[in-house]
Parts: C-alpha cells; sequence; structure tokens
C-alpha cells in the first residue's frame, strides 16, 4: 500500500483544494510537506483551469501546528536556516500567486500555521479554530513573515502583543482584531469557501490578478504612488476582450462569460 501525499489536491469547477495532510502530527510542516506545498503551488501558479485555490488541514483537529518539532529536534543550524528560508520563500509565492487563495482554517494554526494564513489573502476559520504566533515561547521569533504581516493586517500593537505574549486567540477573538475574515461552524467551513470561491470565478480573472497585485503592491507605498500602481493596472484590463464581454452581458441582461483573455 502507497503512502499517501503529504499534499493532498482536488479540483472542482475551477477550484483547486490543497489539504495539508498529515494528520497524526497536527498537519505541522517538515522538509517534505514544505517541498510537496511548493510543488503544487508552482504547478497551479499558470493553470488557466484554476481561478482560486483553497488551502486547508486534514482531519477535523489542525490547519497547521506550525513547525514539526520533533524533526526540528534533529536538524544542524545550517539545516534550520535551510528550513525558515524555504518556508518564508514559499509563504511569499503564495502571496504573490495570481490567484486568490482562501484559507479555511480548521482547527488549530499555531506559529507557521497563523503564518501560512497570513500569507492567504482571505481567512475563514471553523468555530473550533485557534491561532497564535507562539515561537517566542521558544525563544526563537515568527520566521516565515509573521512579524511583517501580522501587524499589517491587525495593526502594530495587537501584533506586538500577541507575538510578545506568545499566546493563543480563539476563533472569535480573531474575527475581532481582523485576523480572520468569517467564522462559521467547523461542518460548513469548506461549504462557505467553495460558495466565495465560486463567487470570484464568475468575475473577469484578468481584473482579479491586477486587483491583488494593486492592493498588495500598493498597501506597501504612499498614497500617490499606490494611485499610480492602480492606474497602471487598470490600464491592463481595458483591451481585454473580457472587458468588452462583461459590457455586453450587462447590455443583453446576462451572465458573462469571462476567458482571461
Amino acid at each position: 500500500m502507497s503512502e499517501q501525499p503529504v499534499v493532498l489536491e482536488e479540483r472542482q469547477d475551477q477550484v483547486a483544494v490543497l489539504t495539508l495532510n498529515r494528520p497524526e502530527a497536527m498537519n505541522s510542516f517538515n522538509f517534505a510537506m514544505l517541498w510537496g506545498l511548493r510543488d503544487r503551488i508552482e504547478s497551479l501558479r499558470f493553470d488557466p483551469q484554476i481561478r482560486v485555490l483553497i488551502i486547508t488541514g486534514a482531519g477535523g483537529k489542525a490547519f497547521c501546528a506550525g513547525a514539526d518539532l520533533k524533526e526540528r529536534a534533529t536538524l544542524s543550524e545550517v539545516q534550520v536556516k535551510e528550513f525558515i528560508f524555504t518556508v518564508r520563500n514559499l509563504f511569499t509565492s503564495i502571496e504573490e500567486l495570481p490567484k486568490p487563495v482562501i484559507a479555511a482554517v480548521n482547527g488549530i494554526a499555531l506559529g507557521g500555521g497563523t503564518e501560512l494564513a497570513l500569507a492567504c489573502d482571505v481567512r475563514l476559520a471553523a468555530s473550533s479554530a485557534t491561532m497564535g504566533l507562539t515561537e517566542t515561547r521558544l525563544a526563537i521569533i515568527p520566521g516565515a513573515g509573521g512579524t511583517q504581516r501580522l501587524p499589517r493586517l491587525v495593526g502594530r500593537g495587537k501584533a506586538k502583543e500577541l507575538i510578545f505574549t506568545g499566546r493563543r486567540v480563539d476563533a472569535e477573538e480573531a474575527l475581532a482584531i481582523g485576523l480572520v475574515n468569517k467564522v462559521c461552524p467547523a461542518e460548513s467551513l469548506m461549504d462557505e469557501c467553495r460558495a466565495m470561491a465560486a463567487m470570484i470565478c464568475e468575475t473577469g480573472p484578468i481584473a482579479i490578478q491586477q486587483a491583488k497585485y494593486a492592493i498588495n503592491h500598493g498597501i506597501e507605498t504612499d498614497l500617490h504612488t499606490g494611485l499610480a500602481i492602480e492606474s497602471n493596472a487598470y490600464w491592463i484590463t481595458i483591451p481585454t476582450e473580457d472587458r468588452l464581454e462583461g459590457l455586453a452581458a450587462f447590455r443583453e441582461k446576462r451572465k458573462p462569460v469571462y476567458k482571461g483573455k
């Protein structure tokens, strides 16, 4: 009997669901899972059949409990550096993917698990979810973007509180501070994520790519520069067939059929 892959992939209606598949280890990251997720992400990057990605965890307990500390204890200092370098680049590649990525946080998401969710565009959480950047309790710091993405999402003061104390937050607090977009019962989490993905799939693919680019890059600049980035992104949508299709569909009172052209 062959072993199950550490990252599962399911495709349906232009949506790919990637499932971290180490439930016996709370879906924690070892090198094999990092490489597996990296390969899946890169295979989907330019796939025109896939419009939206959903990332979740196998089993009912964990989204991702962070780094596999059993593996970490066996690594040399150089290997730890390699691990951090790999996971940081992986999460950046997810953030920069030209497709929306939804995190379905279905349980415990600590350390690198929360950092993975932060790298996604939208976060939906089960009511049973627990999140937190707990690294300082192990005498280290978040190393996969947590010190940068968390304050951009929830504010500097709240991010410092959470990172300095290493405390965990439940789903309702995560919603209250803006760490997640929505909380729903665990049994309906994937349905909610698929419903959001379906709404995204009704929009223009090039428009979504350019909107994500404008938001991600514009937020890092002053308003004047951000508006210029938005303007340039808009210009890209003007000569597309999809824009003309949108206008025609509106005029003809029908749903548009976008082709990403």
